[in-house]
């Protein structure tokens, strides 16, 4: 679906400003969100929100062809359909497929006729092809593409894959070493398959010598694979010694043997463990799952039971009252099994010659001792006592590090030495790169995955949380987080870059600087492609300090104008950050409002600055994944005040819907390629402002019409995606008005048309997907309630989104919080109460009920509508149907609309595994039926995948 103002007749308009073959891409882009089939760069190093392939390609190419190629011709130059002819247009072919993927009988490529896009680089003869189109459309030259904030480098490296002359930027030293990899030494070096191999055995080799002696094997065991660890305290009340665990299994995986770690007190206080192996299926005489940490992080005693509380156990770590623990083994036995078993008096020696090591091994000790700075990500590791980097490995991971830093200095002299420069920084910087991989699986970071049995990511999520489990990898061996295994899958992804690449083509030019100020002519590029830093999403540089400080170690005499610095670049970086602006603020507002301030001005400068460097005419297509008005409102007054023209916007379903590291965060699950044009003429600023009240009719009809057009499109979209997705259309509305102003002459931010067009569309929502009469006569609290499941389709989602859900029709969330106990705080989302934290236990005398629940069900009348409902769910839970029914003839509820239209409301929102869906049908049949005197249509209680929704299967 396109979206296009009127162009001015002096830009020529490009295929991103015409319509798309937008439900094809989608497709692609699910199809590549498996992540156990990924592209490779994903594997070279971990990095933060990548795009995918498919939706780059598209940006990157529709962005410089003209705007009469078809559908299919667009989709050809992709590499997306079949190879022999078909009938109908591609999009139908492949969206048919998508239906039936489910009924397909080989794999994802036998059952498409064609690969994963990723793995699909032109022929020569398509490019040549390509290239004579885009000469005719670029006056005679290729155009150049730009990526000013390149970060993980999936546009300029499809760039390359179609030989487009290719420039990068990236502020980051962590992700500049992989742009490098990708962009420059992929297409100069080439292949060193056999190079990279032999001198990463060598490195290994030689530390395992080394670390020998810290991870020592039983008789019966060729390695230990790695230890299995926790943070241990003292007890003060009875002076046991108390491990921080939350759960004692080890592996509970369906397709294997479920193995425990049974603990127990000695009369000296000490804690022993017995490896539980249950071999047989048979039942454990204790309950694995209940560790000696709450989820809250209280902490009781094995020993006298007493609970001591988070903030106690926090102060303990902060005054270094906590040692580290070994409670379990994992080890390869000599035949190549992997076994669990308890740990054994030679494994606590270890930790004792590696504590004994850093007090007489200066270097040693010093290693990693960079400070950790105060920061959004790096308060909660700084208030368990982390204040230097090498706080976040234990004694056995930090001495392991050591020693592979110790062995890749002994060798880079000889790597030097015998390669050109370039080859030698190639093999270098790949070695080098295998300790950020080790890292994500092998810090205090890294959880211990209970049910696989095996280290896990550290960095899933976006943040940095101390475990309370954690693997402590043996990184000499060949498991999972090893030198080695990394090793091995950083060079398989390098060479397979290598072979995806166009033979005898040009590198690319990277740049590690500021995008506000680029080392580039004016008027001396094309188009640009970028996906900008996402606002308050991703704290980029604060997350990557935890890579940056140990390639530092590495690579600093190597590269040393990106490693000059002790951390990376925070000044720059274009994120909202709060806790940046804390001593400059007196509030918790007053910081974010800073954050905002600093991220519009620094995207307004990155802006400009692409602004100068584009040719008059030329293209700048963002690619943007937020939902929080906030992030589009500094989006929005940041291309405004650099001179962008906006106009087209397209929506992409982009990810898997509630992907893990997305989770509670500001990121959505479709991409909006929002287009924007530098004019060939300078254009007089607008001399009288636009008012708001023109301009807000405007924006509703817009938004209404942009939503109804997504719904009907079938795009696979949310609903919430649906209203991000007419913020597109809005903006655009909006900065063709601007400069706007109200009635007292007050200028008017891009957060207000935001604000109406999320009002419009909800609206429009409700009109399609909720049949309920009277759903605008209910109470403002009920309504907001509803209209946050029917939206968001989930119990828990962002404050921010919730707020403006709120705004828009006459509810502030803040002031209903503690009055009506219909949602509560978790981290930055909401998280909604269902009628178990809402209502008093009717069974229970009324002064022994807990005042903190608001609705009495002994009332018999309710201020809100959700109040009658949620009562009337909890006498039916815990008193039956015959009890329910003469309470609800009590309350008269047979002739209450509002209590009527609530109910069916619920039913039709509410997910069916939640409990409040139960008793909302319980309700609506049998006997508290015919009391309700309730007519509903059998749409009420049909399956999920039955029942009218918006994306599905057989929507594409």
């Amino acid at each position: 679906m396109a979206n296009n103002l009127n162009i001015s007749d002096e830009l020529e308009p490009v295929a991103i400003e015409g319509n798309l073959p937008l439900k094809a891409v989608g497709v692609e882009n699910l199809k590549e969100a498996n992540p156990r089939v990924m592209p490779p760069h994903r594997y070279l190093h971990p990095w933060f929100a990548r795009r995918p392939t498919p939706a780059s390609r598209l940006a990157l190419l529709a962005s410089i062809l003209p705007n009469n190629l078809s559908s299919d011709e667009l989709l050809r130059l992709m590499q997306i359909g079949p190879s022999e002819e078909i009938e109908g247009s591609i999009e139908d072919y492949v969206t048919k497929k998508k239906a039936t993927e489910d009924e397909r009988s080989g794999n994802l490529n036998q059952h498409y006729g064609y690969p994963r896009l990723f793995t699909q680089t032109p022929t020569q003869e398509e490019l040549e092809s390509l290239h004579s189109i885009l000469r005719e459309r670029w006056d005679g030259d290729l155009p150049t593409i730009l990526d000013p904030t390149a970060g993980g480098g999936v546009i300029p490296f499809e760039s390359l894959r179609y030989q487009l002359p290719t420039k990068a930027n990236e502020l980051n030293p962590v992700p500049i070493l992989i742009l490098w990899l990708m962009l420059k030494y992929a297409p100069k070096v080439g292949s060193i398959n056999d190079e990279l191999n032999k001198w990463g055995e060598k490195i290994n080799k030689r530390a395992k010598n080394n670390l020998r002696e810290y991870f020592p094997a039983a008789e019966s065991e060729s390695d230990i694979d790695c230890y299995v660890c926790t943070h241990k305290i003292t007890c003060p009340t009875c002076g046991s010694e108390l491990p921080l665990v939350s759960k004692w299994s080890l592996r509970t995986r369906w397709d294997a043997n479920d193995v425990f770690i049974h603990p127990s007190v000695t009369s000296d206080g000490n804690v022993e463990y017995e490896c539980i192996k249950n071999e047989d299926d048979q039942e454990v005489d204790f309950d694995h799952k209940d560790g000696t940490v709450s989820r809250g992080g209280d902490a009781e005693c094995l020993n006298c039971s007493v609970v001591i509380e988070s903030s106690d156990v926090r102060e303990m770590f902060k005054q270094g009252e906590m040692e580290f623990e070994t409670y379990a083994v994992r080890y390869i036995s000599r035949t190549g099994d992997y076994g669990f078993r308890a740990p054994r008096e030679e494994d606590l020696e270890a930790l004792n010659k590696i504590e004994k090591r850093k007090s007489s091994d200066y270097e040693f000790s010093t290693f990693l001792t960079t400070p950790v700075p105060e920061g959004a990500k790096t308060s909660e590791p700084r208030a368990h006592g982390v204040t230097k980097w090498s706080d976040i490995f234990s004694p056995h991971q930090l001495v392991s590090y050591f020693e592979y830093r110790k062995a890749f200095d002994y060798y880079k002299s000889q790597v030097k030495s015998q390669y050109e420069e370039e080859v030698a920084e190639t093999i270098l910087t790949v070695l080098a790169l295998s300790m950020g991989k080790v890292i994500d699986r092998n810090s205090r970071f890294s959880p211990w995955d209970t049910t696989k049995g095996v280290p896990s990511n550290a960095l899933g999520g976006k943040h940095l949380t101390l475990q309370k489990s954690f693997p402590v990898v043996n990184m000499s061996t060949e498991g999972i987080g090893s030198f080695q295994t990394s090793l091995s899958r950083i060079i398989d992804s390098y060479e397979e870059i290598v072979d995806y690449l166009p033979k005898n083509g040009d590198p690319a030019e990277v740049f590690c600087g500021d995008a506000a100020d680029m080392p580039l002519e004016n008027n001396s590029i094309q188009a640009a492609i970028m996906d900008p830093p996402y606002y308050s999403s991703v704290m980029y540089s604060e997350l990557s300090d935890v890579f940056y400080v140990l390639l530092r170690e590495f690579l600093a005499d190597v590269y040393p104008p990106i490693f000059e610095s002790q951390l990376t670049n925070k000044d720059d970086e274009a994120v909202a950050n709060p806790s940046r602006f804390k001593s400059v603020a007196g509030s918790d507002s007053s910081n974010k409002k800073l954050a905002n301030q600093h991220y519009e001005t620094k995207m307004s400068a990155i802006f400009s600055e692409v602004y100068r460097v584009l040719e008059p005419g030329g293209v700048m297509t963002v690619m943007f994944t937020h939902k929080e008005t906030d992030a589009w409102d500094t989006l929005t007054m940041s291309l405004i005040n650099s001179g962008f023209t906006i106009t087209s916007t397209h929506p992409i379903t982009s990810e898997m819907p509630a992907r893990i590291d997305t989770q509670g965060g500001g990121s959505a699950d479709s991409t909006l390629l929002l287009v924007g044009r530098k004019p060939k003429t300078e254009r007089a600023p607008e001399a009288t402002p636009s008012l708001w009240n023109d301009v807000r009719s405007e924006t509703r009809e817009v938004a209404k019409a942009a939503a109804r057009d997504l719904i009907e499109s079938n795009l696979n979209l949310t609903k919430t995606d649906v209203i991000i997705s007419a913020f597109g259309p809005t903006l655009r509305v909006f900065a063709d008005a601007y400069p706007v102003v109200d009635d007292e002459d007050n200028e008017v931010k891009p957060r207000r048309a935001l604000e109406e067009a999320r009002e419009a569309v909800t609206q429009v929502l409700v009109d399609e997907y909720l049949e309920v009469e009277g759903i605008n006569n209910l109470d403002d609290v009920t309504e907001w309630y509803v209209l946050c499941w029917l939206v968001h389709e989930a119990e828990t989602f962002s404050y921010d989104e919730g707020r403006q859900l709120g705004l828009g029709i006459g509810v502030d969330i803040d002031e209903i919080k503690r009055s009506t106990k219909t949602w509560r705080k978790s981290r930055s989302d909401i998280s909604l109460r269902g009628h178990n934290g809402r209502v008093q236990n009717i069974n229970e005398k009324p002064e022994n009920r807990s005042s903190r629940t608001p609705v009495n069900p002994d009332d018999l009348s309710f201020g809100l509508a959700l109040d009658k409902v949620h009562a009337a769910m909890h006498v039916y839970d815990v008193q039956g149907e015959s009890a329910c029914c003469d309470w609800l003839r009590e309350r008269n509820f047979d002739s209450d609309s509002t209590f009527k239209a609530t109910l069916k409301a619920l039913l039709q929102v509410l997910p069916h595994d939640h409990e409040d869906w139960e008793l909302a049908r319980d309700l609506a049949v049998g006997r508290t039926r015919d009391v309700l005197d309730l007519d509903f249509s059998p749409n009420v209680f049909a399956e999920n995948s039955e029942q009218t929704q918006q994306t599905g299967i057989d929507d594409y």
